[in-house]
């Protein structure tokens, strides 16, 4: 059972922290260049990071479970790599729910906002939003890529096995 619950860890951080990477790297940037139009491009981005978020808060709650699982008390909530996922889960909430929401809302009312003058208030709302968005992010991606160390670091000092007994 333990080492299924390890694997497990890592198994949610990994696919959290790969898939913000590989929508960094390649979904991103792929859509601007493979759509017909900015705003076409804007909708597929919106659309993937809505389900990377939801994935990332249903892995993240997996990695909690796991962990509370494997130690056997609530304590072990409170260990840093556990806060660290607490961390990004919360980020990831206030990133879809309330920054990226907010973006959504800004894309319907300017009706183009790629089309929209760069010194339009309505603009510089997004652009400001956009650059948050981006940061929380990277804070997520970097928070996970410490977490995976911490968690390898905590499973390397505890043996996978008990011995049996003599």
């Amino acid at each position: 059972m333990t080492s299924t619950l390890r694997s497990l860890q890592f198994f949610t951080l990994g696919t959290w922290v790969g898939s913000i990477l590989y929508f960094s790297v390649v979904v991103a940037p792929g859509a601007f260049r493979m759509l017909a139009n900015a705003n076409e491009a804007a909708d597929m981005i919106s659309y993937s990071l809505g389900r990377l978020h939801i994935a990332g808060i249903a892995l993240g709650l997996a990695y909690l479970l796991a962990t509370l699982l494997l130690g056997r008390s609530a304590g072990v909530l409170g260990r840093p790599a556990s806060l660290l996922v607490f961390l990004m889960i919360a980020l990831t909430w206030i990133s879809q729910f309330h920054v990226v929401a907010r973006m959504h809302l800004l894309r319907l009312e300017s009706g183009s906002i790629f089309a929209t003058p760069p010194d339009t208030p309505i603009r510089v709302a997004f652009d400001r939003l956009h650059t948050f968005s981006v940061w929380i992010e990277g804070v997520v991606a970097i928070s996970g890529v410490a977490a995976l160390y911490l968690t390898a670091r905590a499973a390397k000092s505890v043996p996978a096995t008990t011995p049996a007994p003599e």
